[in-house]
């Protein structure tokens, strides 16, 4: 997997998250105006931003990532005028460990609150 020379397009606003390959790649084609059998990575939330799905095809075949979080939510686009966002593989890294982020201060605050 060598996501850091792929681009990176993220599906503003909420998608289904029961569709699976053939599902994803439909957005793909319509929506996005792109081929899902280019070296990319494409990037779908759920309403609730606590799911994600990352589509790839890796030149024989298609990769589906799936992550659902426990606590807290992704910082997700909302879906505006923009129907997809390219981001590099950095920047969906933070996007993806964002939530960790968030949960680790949110619970930091918590206990701070309790001491004082």
């Amino acid at each position: 997997m060598r996501w850091s020379e792929k681009p990176v397009y993220i599906c503003c606003g909420h998608t289904d998250m029961r569709k699976s390959i053939n599902g994803l790649m439909a957005p793909v084609k319509d929506s996005f105006s792109l081929d899902p059998f280019s070296e990319a990575l494409f990037v779908f939330c759920n309403r609730n931003r606590d799911r994600i799905k990352i589509l790839e095809w890796d030149g024989d075949g298609f990769w589906l990532y799936f992550k659902r979080l426990e606590r807290g939510h992704f910082r997700w686009p909302a879906r505006g005028d923009a129907v997809t966002m390219v981001l590099d593989a950095k920047e969906l890294s933070y996007l993806i460990e964002g939530a960790k982020l968030e949960k680790k201060l949110k619970r930091e605050e918590v206990l701070e609150w309790q001491i004082s």
